[in-house]
C-alpha cells in the first residue's frame, strides 16, 4: 500500500484506507453537513445542538457550519443596526474534549469532540 512508513510501523493501515472508501462511498461528509444545517434549521429558539465528532473531517465541518451560522454576514458587518435577516442564529458554547480519566477508561473517546451551540 502507498502510505508513508511511520504508519506500516506504528499500526496496519487498512482500517484507514478503508475507513476512507466508506467515507466516499456512502458520501458521508456531504450527509453529515446537510443534516447539521438541516437540525440547526428546526431547533428552537434558546434550544442547544450538540455534535460529537469523531475525527477531524467531521470537527471541521461542524466548526465551520457553527462559525457561519454564528457570525453576522459581511454584508451588514458595519450597519449601527443589522436587519433581522441578517443576524446570527447561532452562539457556539464550546468545544469540549475528554479528559484523560475518560480516556484512560475508554480509550476510543481519545478522537472524540464535542460542540455546543445554541440558537438564538
Amino acid at each position: 500500500m502507498a502510505v508513508p512508513y511511520k504508519y506500516k510501523r506504528d499500526k496496519h493501515p487498512a482500517p484507514k484506507v478503508f475507513q476512507a472508501i466508506r467515507i466516499e462511498v456512502n458520501n458521508e461528509l456531504e450527509n453529515f453537513e446537510k443534516a447539521l444545517i438541516d437540525a440547526i434549521e428546526i431547533l428552537n429558539p434558546k434550544g442547544r445542538i450538540c455534535v460529537i465528532t469523531f475525527h477531524s473531517l467531521e470537527d471541521k465541518i461542524c466548526k465551520h457550519i457553527f462559525k457561519q451560522y454564528s457570525e453576522v454576514s459581511n454584508v451588514v458587518k458595519g450597519l449601527p443596526t443589522i436587519p433581522k435577516e441578517f443576524e446570527p442564529q447561532l452562539k457556539i458554547i464550546g468545544k469540549f474534549k475528554p479528559s484523560k480519566t475518560e480516556i484512560e477508561n475508554n480509550y476510543r473517546a481519545r478522537s472524540a469532540t464535542l460542540r455546543v451551540a445554541e440558537k438564538l
